[in-house]
């Protein structure tokens, strides 16, 4: 049962970064935290950019929680770390690698719902200041953007 618990709880810290990620890129990336998204809206040609940054803001509480986690002898943290970590493998996967292909590894995409998550990405990125944007989300899609396909 409790390796059940523990599966749950992974799954339930990965899908509420969902709603951290959206909340961040929104209130954060797109107001005070302009100064290192910017580049990431506004291509600047370099390998890394100081959007990159978040990576690392975002590694902070998964390291700690499995700090944590483990020094209290595996307890509810570890799992909550855990789900951050998937969720960021997921970012780098899908944001990085598949949607702006920044290593130059995808072919083309093929899948309806990834076709929908690039679109939506990519109405996003129509903007190009911080005061205007939508779909802040990385992987909850608005329907709309299914049905342009």
């Amino acid at each position: 049962m409790q390796i059940l618990l523990n599966i749950l709880l992974t799954i339930a810290a990965f899908w509420a970064m969902e709603l951290v990620a959206w909340a961040a890129h929104r209130y954060v990336m797109h107001t005070f935290g302009w100064a290192l998204h910017r580049d990431h809206h506004q291509p600047t040609g370099r390998a890394f950019q100081r959007n990159d940054l978040f990576a690392l803001i975002f590694a902070i509480p998964s390291w700690l929680f499995m700090m944590f986690g483990i020094m209290a002898g595996c307890d509810w943290r570890l799992y909550v770390g855990i789900g951050i970590l998937l969720y960021g493998i997921a970012y780098v996967t899908v944001h990085e690698v598949i949607i702006h292909n920044r290593w130059n590894i995808r072919r083309k995409i093929r899948h309806p719902y990834l076709q929908a998550l690039a679109r939506a990405h990519f109405a996003h990125h129509r903007h190009r200041e911080k005061e205007d944007g939508e779909c802040f989300g990385m992987l909850v899609v608005p329907r709309k953007f299914f049905r342009q396909g």
